[in-house]
C-alpha cells in the first residue's frame, strides 16, 4: 500500500495515530479543475459565487440531516475554493468516507461518489492544492471546517487538498492540529448531526458501514 493512498489527520495521541493524505499535486492558483471521473458529465453550475458575501453561509445537506456552515473570510483561498466547488456541485453526492467518533468526520474525495462497499478511499481530488493559511483565532473547536493534507514528510508547506476537509466532532482531540491544518469556517447550526455522523458504525479504514452522503451543498441567501 502507497503511503500517499489515504487521508489520515495527524493525532498524537496514542487512541488517534495518523496523517492527513492526499495525492493532489500543487498548482497555480488559478489551475481549472481535473476531474478524476473521466465520463463526468459537466452540470450548470448551483449558484453564483459573485452574489454571495465576504462570509457565505450554506446548509450542507447529507443523507443524515444538513447542517448550516460559515465560511471565514479570514482564509480567502479556501474559502473561493470550497465555493467554487459547491457551485460546481463537485460535493454533491460525495461519502464521509472517513468517520472517527470523538475525533472527526471527513469528506470530499470525488472517488467515493461511485465507490463499491469496502473500497478503500481517500486518495481523491480535483488535482490541485491550496496554500495553508493559518490564522491564530481560527482553531479547533467542535464543529471546525479544516482542510485534510498529505503529511510534512511529501508536504513541508503543509498546503491543503483541493477538495478534501473534516468536521472537528471532539474538540480536546483535535486541537493539537491547530497551526497544522487550515481551519476555514465552522458549523453554526447542526451540530448534533455531526454527533449522528461520528457514531456511526465503520469497518476498515474508518469507512462508515452504511454510506452516508452530501446531497448537495447550497448558500443560504
Amino acid at each position: 500500500m502507497k503511503q500517499t493512498t489515504f487521508y489520515l489527520l495527524i493525532c498524537m495521541s496514542a487512541l488517534f495515530m495518523g496523517s492527513c493524505n492526499n495525492t493532489g499535486k500543487k498548482a497555480k492558483d488559478q489551475a481549472a479543475v481535473k476531474s478524476d471521473e473521466p465520463s463526468q458529465t459537466v452540470k450548470a453550475p448551483a449558484f453564483d459565487p459573485a452574489g454571495l458575501p465576504p462570509e457565505p453561509v450554506f446548509e450542507l445537506i447529507t443523507t443524515e440531516g444538513t447542517m448550516t456552515i460559515r465560511l471565514y473570510s479570514d482564509t480567502p483561498l479556501h474559502r473561493d475554493n470550497f465555493v467554487k466547488l459547491a457551485s460546481e456541485r463537485f460535493y454533491d453526492n460525495i461519502l464521509f468516507h472517513r468517520v472517527i467518533e470523538g475525533f472527526m468526520i471527513q469528506c470530499g474525495d470525488p472517488q467515493s461518489r461511485n465507490a463499491v462497499p469496502g473500497q478503500r478511499l481517500g486518495s481523491g481530488g480535483p488535482g490541485y492544492t491550496v496554500p495553508a493559511e493559518f490564522v491564530p483565532q481560527l482553531v479547533h473547536k467542535k464543529g471546525a471546517i479544516a482542510a485534510a493534507r498529505t503529511g510534512d514528510s511529501v508536504n513541508p508547506e503543509k498546503a491543503s487538498s483541493g477538495s478534501q476537509f473534516y468536521i472537528v466532532h471532539n474538540e480536546t482531540a483535535c486541537r493539537q492540529l491547530d497551526g497544522n491544518y487550515t481551519v476555514f469556517g465552522e458549523v453554526i447550526e447542526g451540530l448534533d448531526i455531526i454527533d449522528k455522523i461520528a457514531a456511526t458504525e465503520t469497518g476498515p479504514a474508518d469507512r462508515p458501514v452504511k454510506d452516508i452522503r452530501i446531497i448537495s451543498i447550497l448558500p443560504v441567501l
